[in-house]
């Protein structure tokens, strides 16, 4: 075996692509991502106080188009940009990330009742089987 072999990390993707004989599996719900939580966190405070992009965005000291990428959940931002963002939301980092992560808690709450009421039970996971809920 070679050392570039041996170096070579075994990938599991956490959006498969779509096969032939699955095109597209609608019967199983996405994972949520986290640049997606933080995104719609970002989205709609920005929203609810009734600013623009380019408002929050100058104030934050980033482009427009970053920003709006970090929205769509489309850019994955460093701490930095994130508490820039948070600050010029008037917010703090701590504060987006609460409420990103409370979004994360009732997002799989609500996958692990669907699974529930269509099935038998899915493994459990590295928690054993602990539910979180909000």
């Amino acid at each position: 075996m070679t050392i570039r072999a041996t170096n070579q990390a075994h990938v599991i993707p956490l959006r498969p692509l779509p096969t032939a004989a699955d095109p597209a599996p609608r019967d199983r719900p996405r994972e949520p991502l986290w640049r997606d939580l933080v995104g719609e966190v970002l989205r709609r405070e920005r929203r609810a106080q009734g600013r623009t992009l380019k408002d929050v965005s100058d104030a934050a000291r980033i482009s427009m188009a970053y920003l709006s990428e970090l929205e769509r959940g489309r850019k994955e931002a460093s701490s930095e940009v994130l508490a820039a963002a948070a600050q010029a939301l008037g917010l703090t980092l701590a504060d987006v990330l609460a409420l990103a992560g409370e979004r994360l808690v009732s997002l799989t709450a609500a996958r692990t009742r669907d699974r529930s009421r269509s099935g038998p039970a899915a493994p459990a996971g590295p928690m054993g089987g602990v539910l979180l809920a909000a």
